[in-house]
């Protein structure tokens, strides 16, 4: 397999991640995308301007192609704490189009340097780095908080997957299918437990 191939991958891949996390903000209102869904405050439209700050801190600063907006210091902890939620005054239009920004950024130095390119994270144990480094890192991170966001959207309203089937209503008919499918789950975890 060659480099480019492998470049191109990893590139589709966050490509396709990116993609889906934006699909479960699909359809929802604006105290949905807003709102705290955990204890720990998480929340769909937060976990967007977090990724951005991942987009454009490693896949900028990191390899030496800043990002062209401002971004707190790394080690500013109260303001990388701030990323995680939206306030009143940031519309979701702003979030999402300063993630769009972000991501044409770390495309472009995708597209720009080779996945050996050297770069620094400070804060990493082993700081000195490879753009493959950084670009299998962001593509972790994204899926990871793709998946706490499928999960959160199903807790709003059912609905599960991402992109064109985001936001449609759940029928009866896929209520009653998943209660049976939980009940199987559940009965066979209360006989592994021995409490059924």
């Amino acid at each position: 397999m060659t480099l480019d191939r492998v470049t191109t991958s990893l590139h589709d891949e966050l490509r396709w991640i990116r993609a889906s996390l934006l699909g479960t903000l699909e359809g929802l209102s604006e105290h949905d995308v807003r709102r705290p869904l955990t204890e720990t405050g998480t929340n769909l439209l937060g976990l967007v301007k977090h990724l951005t700050l991942t987009e454009a801190r490693y896949l900028g600063e990191v390899v030496g192609r800043p990002f062209p907006e401002p971004l707190p210091r790394w080690d500013d902890s109260a303001a990388n704490r701030a990323h995680f939620w939206v306030t009143e005054h940031e519309t979701r239009a702003e979030v999402l189009d300063r993630y769009a920004r972000a991501c044409r950024h770390a495309d472009a130095t995708i597209d720009a340097l080779p996945l050996d390119a050297p770069g620094h994270v400070p804060w990493w144990p082993r700081p000195h780095v490879r753009l493959v480094d950084v670009v299998v890192h962001v593509l972790v991170e994204t899926s990871r908080h793709t998946g706490h966001a499928d999960i959160l959207r199903e807790g709003l309203d059912g609905v599960v997957g991402t992109g064109s089937a985001a936001g449609s209503p759940v029928d009866d008919a896929t209520r009653e299918a998943r209660a049976r499918y939980r009940a199987q789950v559940e009965a066979a975890a209360r006989a592994a437990a021995g409490t059924a």
